[in-house]
């Protein structure tokens, strides 16, 4: 047996009884430290304390306690080198097959209401990186060696590999495990690099919460790769598609693939458009996306409603577009998609077994589902020349009873639905945005001008295309107006209400001009710029 000692200490005690048990039940020497080696005792476990198997007793308030040529060695032996074996023989020190270590939880006690810096330091461990580091160097070869874990999700493919006839993992299965090791203990050291640098203070007290800056001078990321692209932007782009780890609930990286050809890299950019937007909204919407601008949203009663409407605004654009919903999909909206356009992304939090069944028709349409959730991006990354520009999501959320009248007409209760609904699909839309809805959809989409009143005529233009009337409907500006000549051009193509930010210098010239023209006009105090 080649697996003949392993060493176990970890903060995350999930499934560690039950595999300490299984390596027991295999012959297998086990070795542990503090909490985790009283916990397998309990069990009925036969553990050796490290400090009895090291002869040093812990010190320093456990500060020093696997810091040792015993365990270190032991780690660090290359099982194909004679003259190391022969070292560990000399020295009196035994092999350590495999080790299970969790590392301090240093991110979720900084996360902690009121943690001082004193808690926080002393999060930091030292031991276990330096172990996991000695075993990953060490995975071996075809040879043997070191197999390292820091997931308990990966106890059971240990143990296949002990019950293998190599009495070990295989040397795949420890290289993958090491990989994981130095991902893990590279993000553990970045986030205690951008903690200590979001210190506002040079010498904060150790007894208090320190005061912490927004921004920390360092700032890690670390993403894994979900899938590499067949080509970026453009075929002459290689490019490959990372997620968060960990991943939060509810986001774009979550998806299940149900069918469908490999995603690709402008699918993804517009799926995440079309998944943010649809799942922006309270009630049944459906969101359709292309070039990742909404070119029709609609909330309805059913999906299938939903999607009939977002569609009319501009069918045109939808085909070959993404198209997402907030509610599962049944089969008559399956039916209504497939009938009436070609798509090429689907994405929903669950669909109905007669839904699959359509899309499975369409064997190329790639089906996607996300599960429900509120998780959101802690920040957003524009790459530039030489760095990056980083900032906190547009999350923002106005309600409608934050909206300020600014006109001598108020809308209607209609009519601020209707503002309401317009706003929240704007804040989606490429700047500079104008959107015209009426009665939970959209009526035409003007996206990614250089002037608002282009936005605007476009809007309108798109809306006559589609054969939709803008008599009566509602607008939306992503940012505000900075001349009247934008709100003109929105009254004469039919808007009887508005809604912008405010805060331009001509903001009293743009209300006179709604007064003048009987319009409603709401102000939020917020803007949307989306480039």
């Amino acid at each position: 047996m080649k697996t003949q000692t392993a060493l176990l200490s970890v903060s995350d005690k999930t499934g560690i009884v039950e595999f300490a048990q299984a390596l027991a039940q295999r012959g297998v020497r086990l070795l542990s430290t503090g909490g985790t080696a009283k916990l397998l005792a309990q069990a009925g476990l036969a553990v050796t304390e490290v400090a009895e198997h090291t002869g040093s007793p812990e010190i320093l308030d456990g500060r020093v306690k696997t810091l040792h040529p015993r365990i270190h060695g032991g780690l660090l032996a290359r099982r194909d080198s004679k003259e190391h074996l022969a070292t560990l023989d000399e020295h009196g020190i035994d092999r350590i097959d495999l080790l299970v270590v969790n590392l301090y939880p240093f991110r979720e006690t900084v996360a902690k209401q009121g943690c001082t810096f004193a808690d926080a330091v002393e999060n930091i461990d030292i031991g276990g990186p330096a172990m996991l580091r000695a075993a990953a160097k060490n995975h071996g070869s075809a040879e043997g060696g070191v197999t390292c874990v820091i997931d308990p999700a990966d106890y059971v493919r240990v143990l296949e590999g002990i019950d293998s006839p190599a009495g070990e993992p295989s040397y795949a299965l420890r290289l993958e495990l090491a990989i994981k090791v130095y991902a893990h203990t590279a993000a553990y050291d970045g986030a205690i690099a951008s903690y200590l640098s979001s210190l506002a203070s040079a010498e904060p007290s150790q007894e208090a919460a320190p005061e912490r800056t927004a921004w920390p001078h360092t700032l890690t990321v670390q993403v894994r790769q979900h899938q590499v692209l067949r080509y970026g932007e453009n075929p002459h782009q290689s490019a490959a598609f990372y997620v968060d780890q960990p991943l939060g609930a509810g986001l774009l990286g979550s998806y299940r693939q149900l069918q469908g050809k490999e995603l690709s890299y402008n699918n993804i950019a517009d799926a995440d458009a079309a998944w943010e937007c649809a799942r922006s909204f309270d009630t049944c919407a459906c969101v359709i996306v292309k070039h990742a601008n909404p070119c029709g949203v609609a909330v309805d009663a059913t999906p299938v409603l939903a999607y009939q409407q977002a569609y009319k605004t501009d069918p045109t654009s939808a085909f070959g577009g993404i198209i997402a919903f907030n509610r599962p999909v049944d089969a008559a909206t399956a039916k209504a998609i497939t009938e009436q356009q070609f798509v090429e992304v689907l994405l929903a939090p669950g669909y109905s077994a007669d839904a699959l069944a359509i899309f499975a028709a369409k064997k190329n349409v790639r089906v996607l589902e996300i599960p429900q959730g509120d998780a959101h991006n802690a920040f957003d990354i524009k790459r530039v020349g030489g760095g990056w520009l980083v900032q906190n999501p547009d999350d923002h959320q106005v309600s409608s009873e934050d909206f300020k009248v600014v006109t001598e007409k108020a809308p209607t209760e209609q009519q601020m639905r209707d503002l309401a609904f317009a706003w929240k699909v704007a804040k989606y839309v490429k700047s500079n945005a104008i959107v015209f809805v009426a009665g939970g959809m959209t009526l035409g989409v003007g996206a990614g001008q250089m002037s608002r009143i282009d936005s605007a005529r476009i809007a309108s233009i798109k809306a006559e295309n589609a054969g939709l009337s803008l008599a009566g409907s509602a607008v939306a500006s992503d940012a505000f107006f900075p001349f009247r000549d934008g709100l003109d051009v929105v009254a004469e193509a039919g808007a009887t209400c508005v809604i912008q930010p405010g805060g331009s210098i001509r903001d009293d010239e743009v209300i006179a001009a709604a007064n003048e023209r009987g319009i409603a006009m709401v102000f939020t105090g917020a803007r949307h710029f989306r480039h």
